[in-house]
C-alpha cells in the first residue's frame, strides 16, 4: 500500500509564508544564478559585434548607454551579483562548518550588504541623466 500526501494547490499561495530564511537563500541565489548566466550569454551577444569592426561594436554600446532602461539594468545587475557573491560566501562558510548556527543572520547581512551597496551605486550608473 502506497501513501500519497497532500501538497496542497500550486496556486496556494500562502506556503510561501512558511519558508525559512534558508529556503528565500536558495531561491535567491538559484534566481541570482540563472539572472547571471542570462546576462552573460547577452554580454556575449553584444561582444560579438566586435567581430564585425570596431565601430559597430562602438556604436552598440553607445546607444545601449544612452537608453536609461538599460542603466536601471545594470544596478540591478550590480545588485544580483553583489547578493550572489555574498550568498556564495555564505555558502562556502556553512560547507566549512563555520557559523552553523548563524545562517539566518548571515542570509540578512548579505541582503542589508547588499541593498547598501546598490543605493551607493545608483549615482554611478544614474549620474549622466
Amino acid at each position: 500500500m502506497s501513501q500519497s500526501y497532500d501538497r496542497g494547490l500550486i496556486e496556494d499561495f500562502g506556503r510561501w509564508r512558511e519558508f525559512s530564511a534558508g529556503m528565500w537563500a536558495w531561491v535567491f541565489h538559484k534566481f541570482t544564478g540563472w539572472v547571471l548566466i542570462g546576462y552573460l550569454f547577452t554580454h556575449i551577444a553584444v561582444l560579438s559585434t566586435a567581430t564585425v569592426d570596431g565601430t559597430t561594436y562602438t556604436t552598440t554600446l553607445q546607444g545601449l548607454e544612452e537608453l536609461l532602461v538599460v542603466r536601471f539594468l545594470e544596478v540591478g545587475l550590480l545588485a544580483v551579483a553583489v547578493f550572489h557573491i555574498l550568498n556564495g560566501v555564505r555558502l562556502l562558510f556553512v560547507d566549512l562548518g563555520v557559523g552553523l548556527e548563524a545562517q539566518d543572520k548571515a542570509f540578512y547581512a548579505a541582503l542589508i550588504i547588499t541593498a547598501a551597496i546598490t543605493v551607493a551605486s545608483v549615482p554611478t550608473f544614474l549620474g549622466g541623466f
